[in-house]
């Protein structure tokens, strides 16, 4: 018997997954066994056991290979916020990425819409409810850790507890991109995404005119501590 190489374990995981992906966007998690999948990628139901305990494993693993769009971004805001002197232009962009992401690349897509729309929390699928969880805990914690640090930045007043407007606005952003699944010709994500974000910041209290204020007491504050002149006001049309 011919010992297989590690590549080739590999190429038979990757198909595997590969033909998970079809399959569970097509059919559905529930209607699709692991024998079908097996077929799909033209190996046998012991390779796939070789590579996954169950289904919920392989499901899982077909999510890890895919970092989802609320995932990464809300990961590239804690790796930038502390490094930007504008937390909320951080989480604005790292936002715009995630749909950006959503609506340009296929793969993204394809696994979003599985992990949403075509997957049901059976009990072999315990695992799979868990992870969903955890990813949605972690993105909700990220935001209220930045809509903290942005509220301290600009003299903000949230007008909810900051674990409701964290979780408000994850939703928002979540169940946008779920409903541009349902018809991608509806509308514009990232253009529509980014308004929805930044009505959501002006209806906590992060307007255009807050940030202006805010930036001007942070220059007050600096000219204050190194002894730096007031700014000259630009001539007017009274008194040129």
């Amino acid at each position: 018997m011919v010992r297989r190489t590690k590549t080739e374990a590999l190429e038979t995981r990757s198909r595997l997954l590969d033909a998970a992906e079809r399959l569970f966007q097509a059919k559905g998690v529930s209607s699709t066994t692991l024998a079908d999948i097996a077929t799909a990628a033209g190996a046998t139901r012991g390779a796939v056991y070789h590579h996954f305990r169950d289904k919920a494993d392989l499901f899982n693993a077909m999510m890890e290979r895919v970092t989802m769009p609320m995932e990464s971004s809300l990961a590239e805001v804690g790796r930038t916020a502390a490094a930007q002197a504008d937390p909320l232009q951080s989480l604005r962009d790292s936002m715009t990425h995630a749909l950006r992401q959503t609506a340009t690349d296929e793969r993204t897509r394809r696994v979003f819409e599985v992990a949403t729309h075509k997957v049901e929390y059976t009990d072999e699928m315990q695992a799979v409810r868990e992870r969903h969880l955890r990813v949605r805990n972690a993105c909700v914690a990220e935001m209220r850790t930045t809509l903290q640090a942005a509220a301290r930045r600009e003299g903000v007043e949230l007008p909810i507890p900051v674990a409701a407007a964290a979780l408000g606005l994850h939703n928002l952003i979540d169940g946008l991109i779920q409903n541009w699944m349902l018809d991608p010709q509806a509308f514009d994500l990232v253009q529509r995404g980014r308004q929805t974000f930044d009505t959501f910041l002006a209806g906590l209290g992060f307007g255009p005119q807050k940030r202006v204020r805010s930036g001007r007491a942070a220059g007050a504050r600096r000219r204050q501590a190194t002894g730096e002149a007031e700014p000259t006001a630009a001539p007017t049309a009274q008194n040129t």
